[in-house]
């Protein structure tokens, strides 16, 4: 399947982007409990994990979700996230725990930090989370009972690189020490959001024992 790759350069930064292409559905909203659960698990669990340890489910090319994220400076400072997805529809609060192909939750991580577990296409990220230098952030697929959706061995999830120039990063408003706090209570509130999450999937199923950590982009 065709991907969309396009490169930004306005004023204030460089952002690199992978797009689903036009038509594409965003996230939708499942229902709060995930109706009846399917008779059998989704594809296939396997003893290798992402960076936070969950593992990874295994799934047919034709059956997988797929992702995709754009990254641009937002008018007002920092930076504004798009996610666009195929196959996929996010769950309500209160889902059950069960595997059910193409539904989950989506996390977003900088620098193989998790940020955030955005239930919508659209999230901003502060400018404190994204200084000088050049950053990873993306956005992967779970199933609802933490597990990660998988192709091929490889997490379903994808990144943009964003690149800030120390002269950009000063101009950018409010990228003083007080906003770098801000930024940092802002990502230690979206960790314990996706660990709460994670808790509620623990009751259905746990990472198995001796598994390989693994990466994929």
């Amino acid at each position: 399947m065709p991907w969309i790759k396009s490169t930004r350069q306005p004023l204030a930064a460089l952002a690199v982007c992978v797009l689903l292409p036009l038509g594409a559905a965003a996230c939708a909203m499942g229902e709060a409990h995930g109706g009846t659960a399917p008779s059998s698990p989704a594809g296939t669990v396997l003893d290798v994990t992402d960076g936070t340890g969950r593992n990874l489910r295994e799934v047919a090319r034709k059956d997988a979700p797929e992702v995709g994220i754009e990254v641009t400076p937002a008018a007002g400072g920092g930076w504004d996230v798009r996610l666009a997805f195929r196959r996929f529809r996010c769950s309500g609060p209160g889902v059950r725990p069960v595997a059910v192909t193409g539904r989950g939750v989506v996390s977003l991580f900088v620098d193989g930090r998790r940020v955030a577990r955005p239930r919508t296409p659209a999230f901003h990220l502060a400018a404190a989370l994204v200084p000088h230098g050049t950053h990873h952030v993306t956005a992967r697929l779970y199933a609802d009972d933490g597990t990660v959706w998988a192709v091929r061995g490889k997490p379903v999830e994808s990144t943009a690189d964003v690149t800030v120039s120390g002269a950009e990063a000063a101009a950018v408003p409010g990228a003083g020490p007080d906003a770098a706090r801000a930024g940092a209570a802002e990502m230690d509130a979206g960790e314990a959001e996706a660990a709460e999450a994670e808790a509620e999937a623990d009751a259905g199923t746990a990472p198995a024992a001796g598994a390989t950590p693994g990466t994929g982009r």
